[in-house]
């Protein structure tokens, strides 16, 4: 909760405080929720140990991370653009709040949370219009589709789907990038998720797909029903709650995971528990819209841990890391250098 969070904060920003002297921007070690709440003055004791420990472990390699910064870039925001099916282009950040355009019997709204919705006002209309939402580097967005469906879409990503879903014998959209998806029920329409290699067909659960074009597999993550992931006529595995199906092109690899780590970004975290240290930092520059470069020296099998909200800057993220001892940033503009 977000209190909880708070009493976190407060005690490792008073640990950092006496450990080190770095920026005041806090950097909260990540607390697994796996037993039931005992009591705030025991939760606090625990992270106060917990936060101990991995401080003095940090400070042995390091006792005072400093992160060459030219400039600061700041965290993302929300935002996409529009891309309606006559071709003209709403920026949602610069749009009003209330009513952007009418289309194929639906009314398409932004409310004042930022959401885009679509709402139906004739069932009988044409199903041909198609909307393209898209965010870049940098930006993150959320869309009520039609049907009543929600997804979240993470930054330098591709939604296309209907205007409406009327006379459609399915539900069906189209995704780069990443998102998160909330289906609506409704067993006569299943709800496809189709990619640059496959397709994930439901009728109704709460599911995350990655399909960035830079990472070595297409992952989609189950969280609540269940869904079936289709690569060819004859590749395809059914997923049950917890599980990740990873596809490589050839083969899909199915595997549990810890859903936290998958849906963080949609709750405006880095959740880096055992986390590949490169697939990371791909996280981190499309978030921050920068460029990272690698020394020729650095190893490939640097792997991190802990959590730190999104809302921070980037010299912030970067100290939290550094921190571990195992790598070195320095920052220039836009652009990101890691060496040992």
């Amino acid at each position: 909760t977000s209190y909880e969070r708070d009493v976190l904060e407060r005690v490792h920003e008073r640990i950092a405080a006496e450990k080190f002297d770095i920026s005041k921007e806090i950097i909260t070690p990540r607390v697994r929720r796996l037993w039931p709440r005992i009591g705030i003055a025991a939760a606090v004791a625990t992270i106060i140990v917990s936060a101990g420990i991995w401080f003095y472990q940090g400070s042995q390699k390091d006792a005072s991370v400093q992160v060459a910064v030219m400039d600061d870039v700041a965290p993302g925001h929300q935002s996409a653009t529009l891309t309606l099916a006559s071709g003209k282009k709403i920026v949602l950040s610069d749009a009003a709040n209330g009513e952007l355009a009418k289309e194929a019997g639906v009314i398409i709204s932004k409310t004042a949370s930022g959401q885009l919705i679509y709402e139906i006002k004739d069932e009988n209309a044409e199903s041909d219009k198609i909307n393209i939402l898209t965010t870049d580097n940098g930006e993150t967005y959320q869309v009520r589709l039609p049907d009543g469906s929600s997804v979240w879409l993470n930054a330098a990503s591709t939604l296309k789907y209907p205007a409406s879903f009327a006379k459609l014998k399915d539900r069906r959209v189209e995704l780069s990038g990443e998102g998160y998806f909330e289906v609506a029920k409704d067993k006569t329409h299943p709800f496809i998720v189709k990619t640059a290699e496959q397709e994930v067909e439901v009728l109704g659960t709460h599911f995350n797909v990655n399909a960035y074009a830079d990472e070595k597999a297409i992952a989609t993550t189950l969280l609540e029903g269940s869904v079936k992931v289709s690569s060819g006529e004859k590749n395809n595995k059914i997923l049950k709650p917890g599980e990740q199906a990873l596809n490589k092109g050839n083969t899909i690899l199915v595997k549990e995971v810890d859903t936290e780590n998958i849906t963080d970004w949609k709750d405006g975290d880095f959740n880096l528990d055992q986390v590949d240290f490169r697939i990371a930092m791909r996280k981190i520059a499309r978030w921050y819209d920068v460029e990272v470069i690698y020394d020729d020296n650095l190893s490939n099998d640097i792997q991190i841990s802990g959590w730190i909200s999104r809302s921070k800057k980037l010299s912030s993220v970067l100290k939290f890391i550094e921190s571990s001892g195992l790598v070195h940033f320095k920052v220039e503009g836009r652009k990101v250098y890691v060496s040992k």
